[in-house]
């Protein structure tokens, strides 16, 4: 065989090689798999997930935050995973982006790229409780996703089994929201029908990590991580701040835990909707990720907990209630005041 022959053949079987190669690692480039290794050489990490930049740049703005100096972040598909420091604890901060499915997918990418040993999600969030203002920080001891439905036909009611609830694919347990409740004209005093009837609502479909592939659990109320929950106890005396500019809150915010708060891809301004969640759920926060973040650390066994700061009282209902585009902005920096003393808790 001839030299030239030979070269020729060396090139061939090094493209297969590098193609058979490139196959392998599907989607992931071999550069940014030797970033990923190097970076997961380093973990854990403490993973902050964020909803949006106007929520992300007064972490990043913090004197708390140092950046990785060889490499501030990492790209891929369509997210920056920014590598850097927060209160002495090696973080990774990933920005999702409006609504469910975004924050499921960030989350998602952020476990199975890098070495996580637990997950942080902060934002802004929509009030069900009056009893509660603008600025004030919720913790939420459970969260639920609100969004997934059963949409009866008009004409049934409780006592009639939902379509494809006999094989176990949706239930009547959680409860439901009767439209005809909310009508505003009456006969007689009472409610008239609703040709929108009734809304079912329904856990998730969840498949752990550890349990057998392709088959479902469920998972309606999710519950935080017990040890994050029992640490945020110790933020309720930390002081916030309670104006913009000129414009001050009736009083200082507060950090508190409560019980529960819920979150769908639906942005809710409306009182009667929020009162009917306050009452059914006893929910506190109202927003469109953290269920989300919330359900995919559960299936994939990842201790997380969710710090959200009340924007808005969903619908209004007081004289500052609804002034969400003077306050949030403080409601965003109190929210990032309150994660970093979490971490600083956490790492001591």
């Amino acid at each position: 065989m001839g030299s030239h022959l030979r070269m020729e053949l060396m090139v061939f079987l090094v493209l297969v090689f590098l193609g058979i190669s490139s196959i392998a690692y599907g989607a992931v480039s071999h550069t940014t798999m030797r970033k990923i290794d190097r970076l997961n050489k380093k973990g854990p990490y403490l993973g902050i997930v964020v909803p949006n930049f106007f929520e992300l740049n007064p972490l990043l703005q913090s004197t708390s935050f140092v950046a990785d100096q060889k490499l501030p972040y990492l790209d891929f598909s369509g997210r920056r995973f920014r590598i850097g420091r927060l209160e002495d604890e090696s973080v990774i901060i990933v920005m999702t982006g409006l609504s469910m499915l975004n924050a499921g997918i960030s989350t998602q990418l952020l476990l199975s790229l890098f070495k996580v040993k637990g997950v942080v999600h902060y934002g802004i969030a929509g009030n069900a409780d009056p009893q509660l203002q603008i600025g004030d920080v919720t913790i939420p001891q459970f969260w639920a996703h609100t969004g997934l439905w059963n949409w009866q036909r008009f004409g049934d009611g409780p006592g009639n089994e939902l379509s494809l609830e006999s094989f176990g694919d949706y239930t009547r347990k959680v409860g439901h929201i009767k439209f005809s409740d909310f009508n505003n004209k009456t006969r007689n005093g009472k409610s008239v029908p609703n040709l929108l009837n009734n809304v079912w609502y329904q856990p998730e479909e969840v498949f752990p990590v550890h349990g057998t592939p392709e088959v479902r659990q469920h998972a309606f109320w999710v519950p935080v991580n017990p040890k994050f929950f029992a640490v945020a106890k110790d933020l309720e005396d930390l002081k916030l701040g309670g104006c913009v500019n000129t414009t001050c809150l009736p009083r200082a915010p507060i950090v508190v835990r409560v019980k529960r708060g819920i979150s769908a891809s639906v942005f809710v301004d409306n009182r009667a909707y929020r009162e009917f969640l306050n009452s059914k759920f006893n929910a506190t926060s109202i927003d469109m990720e953290s269920a989300a973040v919330a359900l995919v650390c559960h299936q994939q066994k990842k201790p997380f907990i969710v710090i959200r700061a009340l924007s808005d009282l969903a619908g209004g209902g007081s004289s500052v209630s609804n002034e969400a585009n003077i306050f949030a902005s403080l409601a965003a920096q109190n929210a990032v005041d309150v994660v970093l003393r979490f971490i600083s808790l956490l790492s001591s």
